[in-house]
C-alpha cells in the first residue's frame, strides 16, 4: 500500500484548521471538523499497517506456523485494490473493526495477548480484508484466509459458515470474472451475485439508510466481523428479523430527530459515523454503548428503551471519536510518571474512580449529552418533556461540576487547558437556562445521592481520626473530634456497581408515574420492580414518602450486612426534618464515609451498632451549610 512520497525534511503532517479547533474545544464539530480528524485517522491507519507489514517481514509468522496463509499474497492483492478501486481501498481500510484489528495485531505480535486465536489467526485476517477488497473491486484472485470456529468473516462484505470442527483452520477465497466462492476441505460456500444478499452459508453485511431523500447515509448495522466488539474479538451474533426491524426503525427515527435537535452534529455523523454495532437489550435506563480509539467511526450500543436514548447515546459516543481523533494528533494530558500513585478522580458518570484522560473523555461526551437535551426538550412531546428536562438538568450540573474539577490542573497540556475552557464557556451559558422547579429538584437529589454514594464506597477517613472519633462517642462527648474533617484516602472499591440507582428510579418515575415500579413500595417487595442496585427503602424515597424510606434506611443499618448506598439514602431522608436533622442529612450527603466508617468502628469496638441518626446527628454538629471538599 503506497502514500504519496515525500522528501525526509520535508515530510507532510497533519493538524487541525483553527475553525476547527475553535468548533471543537466548544464540544461541537461538524462536517468540515470531522473530515481533518478522519484525514488524520487515515494516515495513522497506514502507518499502522506499515508497521505490521515490517514485523512480519523481519520473522514471518505465518510461514513459521505452517499454515498455507500468505502475508506477501495479501498485500499484494490489497496494493491492487488501491491501484484499481481506490474508493473499495478506502472504505475497507477506514473500516472501524479494521482499525481495532491491525492494534490488536500489533500488540499479540509483540506478546501482548488480547484474544485467545492464535497469533497466525491475528495476524491472517488481513487475508481476509484483501480478499473483501478484491471481492469488492471485481478483481479476480485466490488467497487463503483464516476460518475462526467454521466461521469465514470478509470485513464489509459478510461471512461464511463452513462446515469445519476445528476451532482455527484455513479456507481459499476464490474469485473469478465476478464468482466468489469460498471452500474448505468438503466445504464449500457460493456467494451470491449480489453478496448484499443472503444465501446458503452466506451471511451478508446488514444496512440501514437513514434519510430517504437527497442524500441517504448508508450504515452498516455490523453483526459478523470478530473486530466489531472491544476491547476483546467476539464471534458474530446475528439479529433476528425482529430485532433487526426494531433497530433499522429506531435508527431512522434517531436520525430524524438529530437533523432537527443536532444539525451540526448530525452532519459530523453523516461522515464519520462509519458502524453500528448492536447488542442485547440492557436494564431499562442503563443502555451500554462504547466506542475505541483505535477504531474511530464505530459505536457498538444495546437496544436502546426509546429513540430520544438512542438519540442521546450516539451524540455521546460521536463526541469520543471525535476526541479520540484530536488525541490521535496532540494528547491534552501528561502521562504520570512511573514512580507517581495513579490520579483518580471522581466521574459523576461512572461507578470506579477515573484516571485524568479517562475523565475528560467522559467530560466531552457529556458535554454533548447535555447539548442534545437542552435541545431535544422543547421539541419532545408534552409526554417526554419532563424527563428531558431532568436529563439537561442533571447532565449540566455534573458536567459543570467536574469542568472545575479539573480545570488549571498541572499535567493538562496546552490544547487540554484549552480545550477545558472552551467547554466551560459554553456550559456557563447554559446555567441561565430555565428548568421547571420540579426536574430541577430531582436532578438536584440524583446528583447528590450519586456522589454521595461514591464517596462512602471509595473514601476513608484516618484511621487515627476514626479511633479518636470512637472514644469520643463511647465517653458521651458534644460533638466529633476536628480530625475527621482532615482530607480522606481514596481507597477504590472495586466491586461497587449501581451509583445510578437514584437517577435510574428518576426515570422510571417520570416516564411511568404511575407504573409497576411503584408497587415494590407498597407490597415490601425486595427486588425493587427489576431495579438493580434499589432496595423498597429508595423506591420509597423516589415516591416521597420520607417517613417511610427513612424508617427502611434505618433498618437497614441497624441490621447486618449493611449496605453501603443506605447512608446517602438516609442523608436524602432525614432533609427538611428541623436543624439538627438538616445537619445529619448534610453529613451524610456530604461526608458518608464518615459516618460508615465510624459506625463499623463503634459496631466493632462494642458488639453492636450504634443508632445511624443519632451518629449522623452527631457527626453533622458544627457542619455549616456551605461545608465541602474536593473530591480527585
Amino acid at each position: 500500500m503506497t502514500s504519496e512520497p515525500a522528501a525526509p525534511a520535508d515530510l507532510p503532517f497533519h493538524q487541525l484548521s483553527m475553525a476547527s479547533l475553535r468548533t471543537l474545544a466548544r464540544g461541537e464539530g461538524g462536517a468540515t471538523a470531522v473530515a481533518e480528524i478522519l484525514a488524520a485517522e487515515r494516515s495513522r491507519r497506514l502507518l499502522l499497517l506499515r508497521a505490521l507489514d515490517e514485523g512480519m517481514s523481519e520473522g514471518d509468522p505465518l510461514q513459521a506456523s505452517g499454515m498455507a496463509l500468505s502475508h506477501r499474497d495479501a498485500w499484494s492483492l490489497l496494493e491492487r485494490v488501491q491501484r484499481q478501486a481506490p474508493e473499495v481501498f478506502e472504505d475497507v481500510l477506514m473500516f472501524p473493526p479494521t482499525g481495532m484489528w491491525v492494534s490488536i495485531a500489533l500488540r499479540q505480535m509483540r506478546g501482548r495477548s488480547s484474544e485467545d486465536a492464535p497469533l497466525w489467526v491475528v495476524l491472517g485476517h488481513l487475508s481476509a480484508l484483501a480478499a473483501a477488497a478484491g471481492a469488492r473491486a471485481g478483481l479476480d484472485f485466490s488467497l487463503a484466509v483464516p476460518v475462526r470456529r467454521g466461521q469465514v468473516p470478509l470485513p464489509t462484505l459478510g461471512c461464511a459458515v463452513l462446515p469445519v470442527r476445528e476451532p482455527w483452520s484455513v479456507a481459499r477465497v476464490e474469485c473469478r470474472q465476478g464468482e466468489l466462492r469460498i471452500s474448505c476441505g468438503r466445504g464449500q460456500v457460493l456467494v451470491p451475485r449480489n453478496a448484499a444478499a443472503n444465501g446458503p452459508g452466506w451471511h451478508a453485511v446488514r444496512h440501514v439508510v437513514l434519510e430517504s431523500g437527497g442524500r441517504p447515509k448508508r450504515l452498516p448495522l455490523e453483526e459478523l466481523d470478530p473486530y466489531r466488539t472491544f476491547p476483546r474479538p467476539s464471534e458474530p451474533r446475528l439479529l433476528s428479523a425482529a430485532e433487526a426491524e426494531a433497530w433499522e426503525g429506531m435508527l431512522a427515527d434517531a436520525w430524524e430527530i438529530l437533523l432537527r435537535d443536532e444539525p451540526e452534529s448530525a452532519e459530523g455523523m453523516r461522515r464519520g459515523l462509519l458502524s453500528m454495532t448492536p447488542t442485547p437489550t440492557r436494564e431499562r435506563f442503563r443502555p451500554y454503548s462504547g466506542t475505541a480509539g483505535d477504531a474511530v467511526g464505530g459505536v457498538t450500543a444495546s437496544r436502546p428503551d426509546d429513540v430520544p436514548q438512542l438519540a442521546a447515546t450516539l451524540v455521546h459516543e460521536f463526541q469520543h471519536t471525535k476526541l479520540s481523533g484530536l488525541i490521535h494528533l496532540q494528547p491534552l494530558s501528561v502521562d504520570q510518571t512511573a514512580q507517581d500513585p495513579e490520579e483518580l478522580f471522581y466521574a459523576p458518570w461512572r461507578d470506579d474512580p477515573r484516571p485524568l484522560s479517562g475523565l475528560l473523555q467522559g467530560i466531552y461526551a457529556f458535554t454533548g449529552v447535555t447539548r442534545f437535551w437542552r435541545a431535544h426538550r422543547y421539541a419532545a412531546g408534552a409526554a417526554q418533556a419532563s424527563s428531558a428536562h431532568f436529563e439537561f438538568a442533571l447532565w449540566r450540573a455534573q458536567v459543570w461540576s467536574t469542568l472545575n474539577l479539573v480545570r488549571g490542573h498541572e499535567r493538562l497540556t496546552p490544547l487540554g487547558r484549552h480545550l477545558i475552557e472552551g467547554l466551560r464557556e459554553q456550559c456557563a451559558q447554559w446555567l441561565a437556562d430555565p428548568v421547571p422547579d420540579a426536574e430541577s429538584e430531582l436532578a438536584r437529589e440524583a446528583a447528590a445521592d450519586h456522589r454521595a454514594r461514591w464517596r462512602a464506597h471509595h473514601l476513608r477517613p484516618p484511621a487515627a481520626a476514626v479511633e479518636e472519633a470512637v472514644r469520643a462517642w463511647r465517653r458521651g462527648d458534644d460533638r466529633a473530634p476536628a480530625g475527621l474533617a482532615a482530607e480522606p484516602e481514596l481507597v477504590p472499591d472495586s466491586e461497587v456497581r449501581f451509583l445510578d440507582t437514584a437517577a435510574v428510579l428518576v426515570r422510571h418515575r417520570l416516564s411511568e408515574p404511575d407504573g409497576a415500579w411503584r408497587q415494590a413500595a407498597a407490597q415490601g417487595s425486595g427486588d425493587a420492580a427489576g431495579v438493580e442496585g434499589a432496595t423498597v427503602a429508595d423506591v420509597l424515597l423516589t415516591c416521597d414518602d420520607k417517613a417511610g424510606a427513612r424508617a427502611a434506611f434505618v433498618a437497614q443499618l441497624s441490621g447486618k450486612g449493611v449496605p453501603v448506598a443506605a447512608w446517602a439514602g438516609l442523608g436524602r431522608a432525614l432533609a427538611g426534618e428541623g436543624q439538627v436533622r438538616n445537619a445529619a442529612s448534610r453529613l451524610l450527603l456530604r461526608f458518608p464515609e464518615r459516618a460508615r466508617a465510624v459506625h463499623e468502628a463503634v459496631e466493632a469496638a462494642q458488639g453492636r451498632a450504634p443508632d445511624p441518626v443519632r451518629l449522623a446527628e452527631w457527626l453533622g454538629q458544627g457542619l455549616s451549610p456551605g461545608d465541602g471538599t474536593s473530591v480527585s
